[in-house]
């Protein structure tokens, strides 16, 4: 199983069916708050659809194509990040996160994402890192802003939030840039 102790506070979990009480339910919890960036509040409406979600990540990160994890904050699930997808032919990771609206602010996120870029980086030997949000998200922007990616551009109309397109900044860190102290 893996396991990534981040700090004293922060460590990332694979994601197991075990944990789709404690995920579900954070997700209930949030769901108008998460609702504003994320699409798919509206289809997970029972604990079968967060087990089903979580299924898919196991079976994905079997076959080497992702890594989804628990973010466990002082022993408790707040939220779940990862990396949706890893190309391993251009050797680059996407990380993705959203955390329960209640932790939000305690720089949890920044640390998060820098762990994995790190890991991504240094355990994986990967080249590049990208995170994409939704250019209105300031949230969601400012953790790659902090560790020092590069806004490469903006992706018009990348994503369909429920009734209208939301357009994405895709955010880059090369090896060389992270190793030279892009964090």
């Amino acid at each position: 199983m893996f396991i990534h102790k981040v700090d004293d506070d922060i460590s990332l979990k694979l994601i197991e069916l075990h944990d789709a009480e404690r995920v579900f339910e954070l997700t209930d919890k949030s769901r108008n708050y998460l609702r504003e960036w994320l699409p798919w509040l509206d289809i997970t409406n029972k604990l079968e659809d967060t087990k089903a979600f979580i299924q898919g990540c196991l079976k994905e990160y079997a076959e080497n194509k992702s890594l989804n994890t628990v973010i466990l904050y002082k022993g408790e699930i707040v939220g779940v990040a990862g990396f949706n997808s890893i190309n391993w032919s251009n050797k680059t990771a996407y990380i993705g996160y959203w955390l329960g609206e209640e932790y939000q602010g305690n720089g949890i996120m920044t640390k998060v994402a820098k762990a994995l870029t790190d890991y991504a980086i240094n355990h994986l030997h990967l080249n590049k890192v990208e995170i994409r949000a939704a250019v209105e998200n300031k949230k969601s922007r400012s953790v790659p802003e902090r560790l020092g990616f590069v806004n490469e551009g903006t992706i018009r109309q990348a994503e369909w939030l429920y009734d209208h397109f939301v357009d994405h900044i895709v955010y880059g860190i090369l090896a060389s840039e992270w190793k030279r102290g892009g964090s």
